[in-house]
């Protein structure tokens, strides 16, 4: 499958699940106050984000393809990131807004209308379910969170599906503010741990699995290479990355070997997902400008 045609099925999955979802989270805060249902209302916030996250994803679905400019010379891609940022914000911050609901349901429990809850345990099931396998097989960071955040959405109305049939036959009400905690503090969990991941991009880490050490080591076991230094290694959007290092070779290298060691170079860093490398060849005898300007710095 070609890259557009790739981007243009990601582009549409995205659009089907945001509709199917937003439409859901509207029924579902009608459904949660019909019902009385905190725990309805809770995946309530928590579909809401997904929304937003499906929204946003989808349109920085597009606009991540545009190719670099004078602006962004890298390109667009690290937008698709933003989705992923505001996801997490929304989902946190409704996430603590149902907590605090929660806390006085567990010390006066209400009743909840166990017909209702297990209607919409089962619409949630099948929408979240198809959205899920809409998302399935899609890349990048942004898709991957809304998918397991979908994901979550079906586990969470399975067990509000339980708690209804339950309810059916014992009135133990105090199962809806307590399932209702365990979601949210469930997605809680894995929105900051997403979060986490997605500053890290922002902020250039290593990506997650890539050792520099393993890295510079195996760039120095290349002939004719006697260092390296100035190592970075960062991610666009957590799946097309960035590499720049300087190669310290031998002063009387030949140009026919500096052309091999280049093809040596590429071969090692061609499993690692490098959309940009810069590899700055530095002669044994060559002074390093980056080395001599820290040294100034450092010394004034």
């Amino acid at each position: 499958m070609s890259t557009d045609s790739s981007h243009h099925s990601a582009s549409g999955n995205l659009r089907l699940a945001f509709f199917l979802n937003l439409g859901f989270t509207v029924l579902e805060i009608v459904g949660g106050l019909w019902t009385n249902s905190l725990a309805i209302l809770a995946d309530a916030v928590h579909d809401l984000g997904d929304s937003l996250a499906l929204g946003a994803a989808w349109y920085f679905e597009n606009y991540s393809q545009r190719a670099g400019d004078r602006l962004y010379s890298y390109g667009y891609r690290r937008f698709s990131l933003l989705g992923a940022v505001i996801s997490a914000v929304v989902l946190i911050t409704g996430s603590l807004f149902i907590l605090s609901e929660v806390i006085p349901r567990l010390l006066h429990p209400e009743p909840a209308h166990a017909p209702g809850m297990i209607l919409f345990a089962v619409v949630g099931v099948v929408v979240n379910g198809l959205a899920v396998l809409r998302l399935r097989g899609l890349h990048g960071l942004n898709a991957r969170m809304v998918a397991w955040h979908l994901l979550e959405d079906v586990l969470g109305w399975l067990a509000v599906l339980v708690v209804g049939v339950i309810l059916l036959f014992r009135p133990v009400y105090i199962l809806d503010p307590i399932l209702s905690a365990l979601i949210t503090l469930y997605v809680l969990f894995n929105v900051v741990k997403s979060l986490r991941k997605a500053l890290n991009i922002f902020l250039q880490a290593v990506p997650e699995g890539l050792s520099l050490d393993d890295l510079e080591g195996a760039l120095r076991r290349l002939p004719h290479v006697c260092t390296t230094h100035h190592t970075h290694v960062w991610s666009l959007d957590g799946e097309n990355h960035v590499l720049s290092t300087h190669v310290v070779v031998e002063a009387d290298i030949s140009k026919e070997q500096i052309v091999l060691l280049k093809q040596g170079i590429r071969e090692v860093i061609r499993d690692l997902d490098v959309q940009h490398s810069t590899v700055e060849i530095e002669f044994g005898d060559e002074p390093c400008r980056i080395s001599e300007t820290i040294r100034h710095h450092e010394s004034s």
